[in-house]
Protein backbone atom coordinates (compact mmCIF):
# COMPACT_ATOMS: atom_id res chain seq x y z
CA UNK A 1 0.00 0.00 0.00
CA UNK A 2 2.91 2.31 1.06
CA UNK A 3 4.82 1.48 -2.07
CA UNK A 4 1.68 2.77 -4.27
CA UNK A 5 1.38 5.73 -2.66
CA UNK A 6 4.97 6.32 -3.13
CA UNK A 7 5.01 5.34 -6.56
CA UNK A 8 1.69 7.72 -7.57
CA UNK A 9 3.27 10.71 -5.70
CA UNK A 10 6.87 10.40 -7.78
CA UNK A 11 4.54 9.46 -11.23
CA UNK A 12 2.85 13.54 -9.32
CA UNK A 13 6.08 14.61 -9.16
CA UNK A 14 7.51 13.44 -12.77
CA UNK A 15 4.06 14.79 -15.15
CA UNK A 16 4.21 18.30 -12.70
CA UNK A 17 7.98 18.73 -13.53
CA UNK A 18 7.55 17.54 -17.17
CA UNK A 19 4.24 20.19 -17.66
CA UNK A 20 6.73 22.79 -16.26
CA UNK A 21 9.15 22.28 -18.08
CA UNK A 22 7.36 22.81 -21.26
CA UNK A 23 6.53 27.03 -20.52
CA UNK A 24 7.99 28.84 -22.52
CA UNK A 25 10.36 31.18 -21.03
CA UNK A 26 9.35 34.92 -20.34
CA UNK A 27 10.32 37.30 -23.37
CA UNK A 28 12.89 39.89 -22.02
CA UNK A 29 11.08 43.70 -21.67
CA UNK A 30 13.46 46.00 -21.87
CA UNK A 31 13.23 48.59 -18.08
CA UNK A 32 11.02 51.74 -18.52
CA UNK A 33 13.38 54.77 -18.26
CA UNK A 34 11.87 57.69 -16.13
CA UNK A 35 15.17 59.77 -16.45
CA UNK A 36 14.32 63.59 -17.16
CA UNK A 37 16.59 66.76 -17.40
CA UNK A 38 17.84 68.31 -14.24
CA UNK A 39 15.55 71.31 -14.81
CA UNK A 40 13.34 73.19 -17.58
CA UNK A 41 16.12 74.98 -19.72
CA UNK A 42 17.07 77.94 -17.48
CA UNK A 43 14.59 77.51 -14.94
CA UNK A 44 15.78 76.38 -11.69
CA UNK A 45 12.51 76.48 -9.33
CA UNK A 46 12.47 73.87 -6.67
CA UNK A 47 8.78 75.23 -5.88
CA UNK A 48 6.21 74.10 -8.18
CA UNK A 49 2.45 76.15 -8.82
CA UNK A 50 0.70 73.00 -9.41
CA UNK A 51 0.86 72.74 -5.83
CA UNK A 52 -1.24 75.73 -5.44
CA UNK A 53 -5.08 75.27 -5.19
CA UNK A 54 -7.04 75.99 -8.05
CA UNK A 55 -8.80 78.38 -6.28
CA UNK A 56 -6.09 80.24 -5.02
CA UNK A 57 -4.60 80.29 -8.68
CA UNK A 58 -7.23 81.30 -10.69
CA UNK A 59 -8.54 84.17 -8.29
CA UNK A 60 -11.82 85.55 -10.32
CA UNK A 61 -14.81 84.65 -8.30
CA UNK A 62 -16.96 83.95 -11.38
CA UNK A 63 -14.94 81.71 -13.04
CA UNK A 64 -14.10 79.69 -9.84
CA UNK A 65 -18.14 79.39 -9.36
CA UNK A 66 -18.05 78.06 -12.71
CA UNK A 67 -15.24 75.57 -12.18
CA UNK A 68 -16.80 74.31 -8.49
CA UNK A 69 -20.16 73.97 -10.50
CA UNK A 70 -18.35 71.82 -13.50
CA UNK A 71 -16.69 69.70 -10.94
CA UNK A 72 -20.02 68.28 -9.45
CA UNK A 73 -22.31 68.29 -12.73
CA UNK A 74 -20.25 67.40 -15.56
CA UNK A 75 -21.30 64.73 -17.49
CA UNK A 76 -17.83 63.65 -18.51
CA UNK A 77 -16.57 63.77 -15.33
CA UNK A 78 -19.52 61.71 -13.56
CA UNK A 79 -19.34 59.11 -16.59
CA UNK A 80 -15.39 58.84 -15.06
CA UNK A 81 -16.51 57.98 -11.92
CA UNK A 82 -19.02 55.57 -12.79
CA UNK A 83 -15.80 53.97 -14.64
CA UNK A 84 -13.89 53.99 -11.46
CA UNK A 85 -17.07 52.46 -9.17
CA UNK A 86 -16.71 49.58 -12.50
CA UNK A 87 -13.03 49.16 -11.92
CA UNK A 88 -14.00 48.85 -8.23
CA UNK A 89 -15.98 45.84 -8.59
CA UNK A 90 -13.90 44.24 -10.81
CA UNK A 91 -11.50 43.78 -7.18
CA UNK A 92 -14.31 42.22 -5.54
CA UNK A 93 -14.87 39.81 -8.64
CA UNK A 94 -11.46 38.98 -8.64
CA UNK A 95 -11.04 38.59 -5.21
CA UNK A 96 -13.96 36.35 -5.12
CA UNK A 97 -12.14 33.65 -7.36
CA UNK A 98 -9.59 32.63 -4.81
CA UNK A 99 -11.76 32.28 -1.92
CA UNK A 100 -13.68 28.92 -1.85
CA UNK A 101 -17.24 29.06 -3.53
CA UNK A 102 -20.10 28.24 -0.72
CA UNK A 103 -23.67 26.88 -2.04
CA UNK A 104 -26.98 25.49 -0.44
CA UNK A 105 -28.88 23.34 -2.69
CA UNK A 106 -32.57 21.92 -1.96
CA UNK A 107 -34.98 19.80 -5.21
CA UNK A 108 -37.22 17.72 -5.37
CA UNK A 109 -38.04 15.01 -8.62
CA UNK A 110 -39.77 12.09 -9.54
CA UNK A 111 -38.14 9.19 -11.67
CA UNK A 112 -39.95 6.26 -13.67
CA UNK A 113 -37.31 4.10 -15.05
CA UNK A 114 -38.25 1.34 -17.47
CA UNK A 115 -38.22 -2.51 -16.41
CA UNK A 116 -36.18 -3.47 -19.07
CA UNK A 117 -33.54 -0.73 -17.69
CA UNK A 118 -30.27 -1.54 -15.24
CA UNK A 119 -31.83 -0.01 -12.63
CA UNK A 120 -35.41 -1.60 -13.39
CA UNK A 121 -34.17 -5.12 -13.47
CA UNK A 122 -32.04 -5.02 -10.70
CA UNK A 123 -35.15 -3.95 -8.52
CA UNK A 124 -37.46 -6.85 -10.61
CA UNK A 125 -34.89 -9.48 -9.74
CA UNK A 126 -34.33 -8.46 -5.83
CA UNK A 127 -36.71 -10.34 -3.76
CA UNK A 128 -38.49 -6.91 -1.65
CA UNK A 129 -41.38 -7.15 0.02
CA UNK A 130 -44.37 -5.00 -0.96
CA UNK A 131 -44.10 -2.61 1.96
CA UNK A 132 -40.39 -1.73 1.05
CA UNK A 133 -40.43 -1.99 -2.58
CA UNK A 134 -39.72 1.67 -4.03
CA UNK A 135 -42.63 4.14 -4.94
CA UNK A 136 -43.44 3.90 -8.98
CA UNK A 137 -42.44 6.53 -9.73
CA UNK A 138 -39.70 7.16 -7.94
CA UNK A 139 -39.83 9.98 -5.86
CA UNK A 140 -36.33 12.27 -5.13
CA UNK A 141 -35.82 15.12 -2.71
CA UNK A 142 -32.75 16.21 -1.44
CA UNK A 143 -31.00 19.46 0.46
CA UNK A 144 -27.27 19.80 1.68
CA UNK A 145 -24.42 22.46 0.89
CA UNK A 146 -22.03 22.28 -1.97
CA UNK A 147 -18.70 24.06 -1.99
CA UNK A 148 -15.66 24.30 -4.34
CA UNK A 149 -12.48 25.54 -4.02
CA UNK A 150 -9.22 26.26 -6.62
CA UNK A 151 -6.22 26.29 -5.02
CA UNK A 152 -4.36 29.11 -6.07
CA UNK A 153 -0.61 27.75 -5.68
CA UNK A 154 0.81 30.00 -8.80
CA UNK A 155 -0.82 33.15 -7.12
CA UNK A 156 -2.77 33.33 -10.37
CA UNK A 157 -5.38 34.51 -9.05
CA UNK A 158 -4.18 36.80 -6.52
CA UNK A 159 -1.82 38.43 -8.95
CA UNK A 160 -5.11 38.95 -11.30
CA UNK A 161 -6.65 40.65 -8.15
CA UNK A 162 -3.73 43.08 -7.87
CA UNK A 163 -3.82 43.77 -11.79
CA UNK A 164 -7.15 45.19 -11.00
CA UNK A 165 -6.27 46.65 -7.89
CA UNK A 166 -3.50 48.64 -10.30
CA UNK A 167 -5.81 49.02 -13.24
CA UNK A 168 -8.64 50.84 -10.09
CA UNK A 169 -5.77 53.17 -9.22
CA UNK A 170 -5.08 53.86 -12.82
CA UNK A 171 -8.76 54.67 -13.75
CA UNK A 172 -8.72 57.32 -10.41
CA UNK A 173 -5.67 58.79 -11.79
CA UNK A 174 -7.15 59.27 -14.91
CA UNK A 175 -10.19 60.95 -13.27
CA UNK A 176 -7.53 63.44 -11.76
CA UNK A 177 -6.17 63.93 -15.30
CA UNK A 178 -9.86 64.42 -16.75
CA UNK A 179 -10.14 67.20 -13.71
CA UNK A 180 -6.96 69.10 -14.66
CA UNK A 181 -8.44 69.50 -18.55
CA UNK A 182 -11.43 70.67 -17.31
CA UNK A 183 -10.55 73.47 -15.26
CA UNK A 184 -8.34 74.65 -17.87
CA UNK A 185 -10.81 73.90 -20.97
CA UNK A 186 -13.42 75.95 -18.43
CA UNK A 187 -10.89 78.80 -17.71
CA UNK A 188 -9.55 79.04 -21.23
CA UNK A 189 -13.29 79.66 -22.45
CA UNK A 190 -14.02 81.99 -19.85
CA UNK A 191 -10.77 84.14 -20.85
CA UNK A 192 -11.82 83.49 -24.40
CA UNK A 193 -15.73 84.72 -23.22
CA UNK A 194 -13.71 88.14 -21.82
CA UNK A 195 -11.62 88.49 -24.52
CA UNK A 196 -14.57 88.49 -27.05
CA UNK A 197 -16.51 91.28 -25.07
CA UNK A 198 -13.60 93.50 -25.57
CA UNK A 199 -13.52 92.50 -28.75
CA UNK A 200 -16.55 93.78 -29.32
CA UNK A 201 -16.19 97.04 -27.19
CA UNK A 202 -13.12 98.07 -29.07
CA UNK A 203 -15.47 97.57 -32.46
CA UNK A 204 -18.07 99.23 -31.03
CA UNK A 205 -16.06 102.85 -30.12
CA UNK A 206 -14.65 102.28 -33.48
CA UNK A 207 -17.58 102.31 -34.78
CA UNK A 208 -18.90 105.77 -33.18
CA UNK A 209 -14.92 106.74 -34.10
CA UNK A 210 -16.19 106.38 -37.64
CA UNK A 211 -19.33 107.07 -37.87
CA UNK A 212 -18.02 110.99 -36.50
CA UNK A 213 -15.13 111.09 -39.15
CA UNK A 214 -18.34 110.13 -41.97
CA UNK A 215 -19.83 112.97 -40.94
CA UNK A 216 -17.28 115.37 -40.93
CA UNK A 217 -16.42 113.50 -44.55
CA UNK A 218 -19.97 114.38 -45.55
CA UNK A 219 -19.87 118.11 -44.50
CA UNK A 220 -16.41 118.77 -46.20
CA UNK A 221 -18.33 117.02 -49.17
CA UNK A 222 -21.80 119.68 -48.91
CA UNK A 223 -18.68 122.57 -48.91
CA UNK A 224 -17.09 121.14 -52.17
CA UNK A 225 -13.98 120.43 -50.03
CA UNK A 226 -14.28 116.73 -50.87
CA UNK A 227 -15.56 114.24 -53.75
CA UNK A 228 -17.88 111.55 -53.22
CA UNK A 229 -15.20 108.92 -53.28
CA UNK A 230 -13.87 110.15 -49.67
CA UNK A 231 -17.98 109.87 -48.82
CA UNK A 232 -17.74 106.19 -50.17
CA UNK A 233 -13.89 105.26 -48.99
CA UNK A 234 -15.06 106.32 -44.89
CA UNK A 235 -18.85 104.68 -45.63
CA UNK A 236 -17.25 101.47 -46.50
CA UNK A 237 -14.69 101.41 -44.03
CA UNK A 238 -17.54 101.75 -41.47
CA UNK A 239 -20.11 99.27 -42.81
CA UNK A 240 -16.89 96.57 -42.67
CA UNK A 241 -16.02 97.57 -38.72
CA UNK A 242 -19.66 96.97 -38.59
CA UNK A 243 -19.86 93.80 -40.00
CA UNK A 244 -17.43 92.71 -37.63
CA UNK A 245 -19.33 92.78 -34.64
CA UNK A 246 -21.81 89.96 -36.38
CA UNK A 247 -19.35 87.23 -35.84
CA UNK A 248 -18.05 88.11 -32.50
CA UNK A 249 -21.38 88.12 -31.29
CA UNK A 250 -22.42 84.74 -32.35
CA UNK A 251 -18.70 83.48 -30.78
CA UNK A 252 -19.74 85.09 -27.53
CA UNK A 253 -23.07 83.02 -27.68
CA UNK A 254 -21.37 80.01 -28.67
CA UNK A 255 -18.41 80.38 -26.13
CA UNK A 256 -21.16 80.53 -23.47
CA UNK A 257 -22.87 77.63 -24.40
CA UNK A 258 -19.56 75.74 -24.48
CA UNK A 259 -19.61 76.74 -20.53
CA UNK A 260 -22.85 76.06 -19.45
CA UNK A 261 -22.18 72.70 -21.14
CA UNK A 262 -18.65 72.03 -19.67
CA UNK A 263 -20.59 73.27 -16.54
CA UNK A 264 -23.77 70.53 -16.87
CA UNK A 265 -26.27 73.06 -17.61
CA UNK A 266 -28.08 74.58 -20.44
CA UNK A 267 -27.41 77.95 -22.32
CA UNK A 268 -27.23 80.94 -19.85
CA UNK A 269 -25.52 83.48 -19.36
CA UNK A 270 -22.33 83.66 -17.84
CA UNK A 271 -21.37 86.39 -15.15
CA UNK A 272 -17.88 88.12 -15.95
CA UNK A 273 -16.02 91.42 -15.52
CA UNK A 274 -14.81 92.03 -19.21
CA UNK A 275 -13.06 95.44 -18.16
CA UNK A 276 -10.58 93.90 -16.25
CA UNK A 277 -9.42 91.26 -18.55
CA UNK A 278 -6.60 93.49 -19.85
CA UNK A 279 -5.67 94.37 -16.17
CA UNK A 280 -5.58 90.52 -15.14
CA UNK A 281 -1.66 90.49 -14.08
CA UNK A 282 0.38 87.30 -14.86
CA UNK A 283 2.48 86.03 -12.09
CA UNK A 284 5.94 84.39 -12.22
CA UNK A 285 5.72 80.93 -12.74
CA UNK A 286 7.59 78.72 -10.48
CA UNK A 287 7.51 75.30 -12.49
CA UNK A 288 9.47 73.05 -9.64
CA UNK A 289 12.19 70.63 -11.18
CA UNK A 290 11.20 68.00 -13.92
CA UNK A 291 11.15 65.04 -11.74
CA UNK A 292 8.37 66.55 -9.92
CA UNK A 293 6.06 65.88 -12.97
CA UNK A 294 6.37 62.14 -12.30
CA UNK A 295 4.38 62.85 -8.82
CA UNK A 296 2.26 65.87 -10.03
CA UNK A 297 0.86 64.75 -13.16
CA UNK A 298 -1.95 62.04 -13.38
CA UNK A 299 -1.02 60.80 -17.02
CA UNK A 300 1.93 59.69 -15.89
CA UNK A 301 1.05 58.32 -12.22
CA UNK A 302 -2.22 56.55 -14.64
CA UNK A 303 0.86 55.08 -17.34
CA UNK A 304 3.19 54.08 -14.39
CA UNK A 305 0.20 51.68 -12.22
CA UNK A 306 -0.74 50.54 -16.05
CA UNK A 307 2.61 49.17 -16.19
CA UNK A 308 2.70 47.34 -13.31
CA UNK A 309 -0.51 45.54 -14.39
CA UNK A 310 0.51 44.88 -17.30
CA UNK A 311 3.63 43.39 -15.81
CA UNK A 312 1.11 41.37 -13.21
CA UNK A 313 -0.82 39.94 -16.72
CA UNK A 314 2.38 38.85 -17.83
CA UNK A 315 2.44 36.43 -14.54
CA UNK A 316 -0.78 35.29 -14.97
CA UNK A 317 -0.83 34.26 -18.67
CA UNK A 318 2.24 32.65 -17.36
CA UNK A 319 0.62 30.87 -14.72
CA UNK A 320 -1.67 29.25 -17.56
CA UNK A 321 0.62 26.79 -18.55
CA UNK A 322 0.74 25.16 -14.99
CA UNK A 323 -1.74 22.46 -13.22
CA UNK A 324 -4.63 24.24 -11.51
CA UNK A 325 -5.73 22.61 -8.68
CA UNK A 326 -9.61 22.22 -7.52
CA UNK A 327 -11.20 20.60 -4.58
CA UNK A 328 -14.77 19.86 -4.28
CA UNK A 329 -16.50 18.92 -1.36
CA UNK A 330 -20.62 17.97 -0.72
CA UNK A 331 -22.75 16.92 2.12
CA UNK A 332 -26.30 16.92 2.85
CA UNK A 333 -29.52 14.26 2.74
CA UNK A 334 -31.33 12.31 -0.22
CA UNK A 335 -34.21 9.73 0.03
CA UNK A 336 -37.54 9.03 -1.83
CA UNK A 337 -39.91 10.12 1.50
CA UNK A 338 -39.48 13.45 2.91
CA UNK A 339 -40.04 11.20 6.29
CA UNK A 340 -36.88 9.85 5.63
CA UNK A 341 -34.99 12.57 4.31
CA UNK A 342 -33.57 13.61 8.13
CA UNK A 343 -32.57 10.40 9.06
CA UNK A 344 -28.87 9.17 9.69
CA UNK A 345 -29.22 7.00 6.71
CA UNK A 346 -30.15 9.32 4.26
CA UNK A 347 -26.91 11.50 4.59
CA UNK A 348 -24.44 11.68 1.53
CA UNK A 349 -21.35 13.46 1.50
CA UNK A 350 -17.88 13.65 -1.08
CA UNK A 351 -14.71 15.39 -1.13
CA UNK A 352 -12.39 15.12 -4.22
CA UNK A 353 -9.62 16.77 -5.36
CA UNK A 354 -8.95 17.56 -9.08
CA UNK A 355 -5.83 18.38 -11.06
CA UNK A 356 -5.68 19.84 -14.45
CA UNK A 357 -3.15 20.76 -17.04
CA UNK A 358 -2.87 21.71 -20.16
CA UNK A 359 -0.76 19.09 -22.42
CA UNK A 360 -1.57 19.23 -25.81
CA UNK A 361 -2.93 21.72 -28.27
CA UNK A 362 -2.01 25.01 -25.83
CA UNK A 363 -1.88 27.61 -28.71
CA UNK A 364 -5.09 30.04 -27.28
CA UNK A 365 -2.51 29.81 -23.86
CA UNK A 366 0.39 30.62 -25.97
CA UNK A 367 -1.03 33.56 -28.16
CA UNK A 368 -2.53 34.82 -24.94
CA UNK A 369 1.37 34.85 -23.18
CA UNK A 370 2.62 36.69 -25.99
CA UNK A 371 -0.05 39.36 -25.92
CA UNK A 372 0.83 40.10 -22.00
CA UNK A 373 4.33 40.46 -23.27
CA UNK A 374 3.40 42.86 -26.21
CA UNK A 375 1.21 44.96 -24.08
CA UNK A 376 3.47 44.73 -21.27
CA UNK A 377 6.14 46.27 -23.80
CA UNK A 378 3.40 48.95 -25.22
CA UNK A 379 3.10 50.31 -21.79
CA UNK A 380 6.59 50.38 -21.25
CA UNK A 381 6.30 52.84 -24.39
CA UNK A 382 3.39 54.46 -23.22
CA UNK A 383 5.19 55.69 -20.13
CA UNK A 384 7.87 56.61 -21.35
CA UNK A 385 5.99 58.77 -24.09
CA UNK A 386 3.95 60.33 -21.20
CA UNK A 387 6.86 61.76 -19.49
CA UNK A 388 8.50 63.15 -22.77
CA UNK A 389 4.81 64.55 -23.31
CA UNK A 390 4.68 66.55 -20.12
CA UNK A 391 8.38 67.80 -20.57
CA UNK A 392 7.85 69.31 -23.56
CA UNK A 393 4.67 70.43 -23.00
CA UNK A 394 6.26 72.56 -19.69
CA UNK A 395 8.86 73.80 -21.81
CA UNK A 396 6.72 75.19 -24.58
CA UNK A 397 4.04 77.05 -22.03
CA UNK A 398 6.77 78.08 -20.05
CA UNK A 399 8.38 79.74 -23.34
CA UNK A 400 4.95 81.17 -24.62
CA UNK A 401 4.44 82.67 -20.82
CA UNK A 402 7.29 84.48 -21.39
CA UNK A 403 7.34 85.64 -25.15
CA UNK A 404 3.87 86.22 -24.82
CA UNK A 405 4.26 88.77 -21.52
CA UNK A 406 7.08 90.29 -23.81
CA UNK A 407 4.79 90.47 -26.88
CA UNK A 408 1.73 92.11 -25.07
CA UNK A 409 4.03 95.00 -23.29
CA UNK A 410 5.44 95.91 -26.66
CA UNK A 411 1.96 95.93 -28.79
CA UNK A 412 0.48 97.68 -25.71
CA UNK A 413 3.05 100.30 -26.76
CA UNK A 414 2.12 100.37 -30.53
CA UNK A 415 -1.84 100.46 -29.54
CA UNK A 416 -1.11 103.85 -27.36
CA UNK A 417 1.15 105.28 -30.34
CA UNK A 418 -1.86 104.49 -32.71
CA UNK A 419 -4.47 105.90 -30.39
CA UNK A 420 -2.78 109.14 -30.08
CA UNK A 421 -2.15 109.46 -34.20
CA UNK A 422 -5.74 108.72 -34.70
CA UNK A 423 -6.59 112.06 -32.39
CA UNK A 424 -3.70 113.96 -34.50
CA UNK A 425 -4.68 112.42 -37.87
CA UNK A 426 -8.23 114.09 -37.33
CA UNK A 427 -7.30 117.39 -36.45
CA UNK A 428 -4.90 117.36 -39.43
CA UNK A 429 -7.60 116.32 -41.26
CA UNK A 430 -10.24 119.31 -39.67
CA UNK A 431 -7.83 121.86 -40.68
CA UNK A 432 -6.75 120.41 -44.40
CA UNK A 433 -3.48 119.53 -42.93
CA UNK A 434 -3.73 116.04 -43.97
CA UNK A 435 -5.56 113.48 -46.88
CA UNK A 436 -8.14 111.52 -45.80
CA UNK A 437 -6.72 108.74 -47.15
CA UNK A 438 -3.94 109.26 -44.25
CA UNK A 439 -7.23 109.14 -41.96
CA UNK A 440 -8.61 106.01 -43.04
CA UNK A 441 -5.36 104.41 -42.18
CA UNK A 442 -4.38 105.54 -39.28
CA UNK A 443 -8.31 104.21 -38.26
CA UNK A 444 -7.60 100.76 -39.57
CA UNK A 445 -3.83 100.47 -38.11
CA UNK A 446 -5.44 101.44 -34.66
CA UNK A 447 -8.13 99.31 -34.86
CA UNK A 448 -6.15 96.48 -36.00
CA UNK A 449 -3.38 96.62 -33.03
CA UNK A 450 -6.49 97.07 -30.85
CA UNK A 451 -7.51 93.98 -31.84
CA UNK A 452 -4.28 92.01 -31.77
CA UNK A 453 -3.63 93.38 -28.48
CA UNK A 454 -6.49 91.40 -27.17
CA UNK A 455 -5.74 88.32 -29.25
CA UNK A 456 -2.19 88.31 -27.75
CA UNK A 457 -3.23 89.10 -24.21
CA UNK A 458 -5.89 85.89 -25.12
CA UNK A 459 -2.65 83.90 -25.44
CA UNK A 460 -0.94 84.91 -22.89
CA UNK A 461 -4.26 84.06 -20.30
CA UNK A 462 -4.08 80.64 -22.01
CA UNK A 463 -0.35 80.10 -21.50
CA UNK A 464 -0.87 80.95 -17.61
CA UNK A 465 -3.81 77.86 -17.61
CA UNK A 466 -1.84 75.63 -19.44
CA UNK A 467 1.01 76.10 -17.70
CA UNK A 468 -0.90 75.51 -14.53
CA UNK A 469 -2.21 72.05 -16.20
CA UNK A 470 0.64 71.40 -17.51
CA UNK A 471 2.99 70.97 -14.25
CA UNK A 472 -0.38 68.91 -13.23
CA UNK A 473 -2.14 71.28 -11.07
CA UNK A 474 -5.91 71.35 -10.44
CA UNK A 475 -6.59 68.06 -9.10
CA UNK A 476 -5.54 68.13 -6.22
Amino acid sequence: MRKKIVFKTLAFILLTVSIMGCVPQQQVVRRESNAVPESFRSSTDSTSIARVNWKQYFADQNLVALIDSALKKNQELNITLQEIEISSNEIRARKGEYLPFVGLRAGAGVEKVGQYTRDGAVEENLEIRPETRFPEPLPDFMAGAFASWELDVWKKLRNAKKSATLRYLASVEGRNFMVTNLIAEIASSYYELMALDNLLGIIQQNIAIQTDALQIVKQQKDAAKLTQLAVNRFEAQLLNTRNLQYQIRQDIIETENRIAFLTGGFPKNIQRNSAAFNDIAVDSVFSGIPSQLLKNRPDIRQAELQLAAARLDVVVARANFYPSFRITAGAGFQAFKTAYLTSPESMLYNLAGDLMAPLINRNAIKAEYRNANARQLQEVYNYERTILNAYVDVVNQLSRVQNFSKSYETKKQQVDILVQSVDISNNLFRSARADYVEVLLTQREALEAKMDLIEIKTKQMNAKVNIYKALGGGWN
